[in-house]
């Protein structure tokens, strides 16, 4: 999830009484994605690709596009198991320039089938994909108010060194929040604790 210049970054109390980040109280598909998973820690390397590929799928929209069409995506991509998309061809490319239940992006597509190699290659190399990611966890805490940070811009330039496509600083960064190696909730936040707890117990991947 990306947020743009003109954010307004505060608390919002929902109708059951809970404070939550300004942008997951509503709609309800918003609700349950801020409050169970964004910021939550993740070390499988299945979904660390799914998220990696959805944000770049996001690129010039917005995530509630992305939120609402996600088991699309999944159905068409084989549940994002890095294998199976890696295997993909043109004939791949050219049903799924026509399912509707995705975003039907050329280059996005194929960018994902691309990207499932390059995963690959860092799995033979490095043991996961997250060891890659997760060796990139900045040492201090960031802010929600950054749209990237040194972390995110030297995460994004050694993913492009690999070859991976659609991994800008921006993605890079959202991607980051999403997947728990930051914890961007504001602090008055009821998820902001839990969150924090859940990355004091983690196991970093190496």
């Amino acid at each position: 999830m990306v947020f743009y210049a003109g954010a307004v970054f505060e608390i919002v109390v929902g109708d059951d009484g809970v404070p939550r980040c300004w942008w997951g109280d509503s709609p309800e598909i918003y609700r349950a994605y801020h409050d169970d998973e964004w910021g939550r820690p993740v070390d499988d390397d299945r979904l660390l690709f799914e998220k990696l590929c959805l944000e770049g799928f996001q690129s010039g929209l917005s995530w509630l596009t992305i939120l609402k069409r996600r088991e699309g995506f999944r159905d068409a991509f084989h549940r994002f198991e890095i294998g199976r998309v890696a295997a993909m061809d043109d004939r791949d490319v050219a049903r799924l320039l026509q399912d509707t239940g995705i975003i039907r992006h050329r280059g996005k597509i194929e960018s994902t089938i691309n990207n499932a190699r390059r995963a690959q290659e860092v799995i033979a190399e490095m043991g996961s994909l997250g060891a890659l990611v997760w060796s990139y966890e900045p040492a201090k805490p960031t802010s929600i108010r950054d749209a990237t940070t040194a972390e995110s811009k030297a995460l994004a330039k050694d993913l492009k060194k690999r070859g991976f496509s659609f991994v800008g600083p921006t993605t890079a960064y959202a991607f980051m929040q999403a997947m728990g190696i930051v914890n961007d909730h504001l602090r008055e936040c009821e998820s902001w604790a839990p969150v924090a707890a859940a990355r004091r117990a983690f196991a970093r991947p190496t």
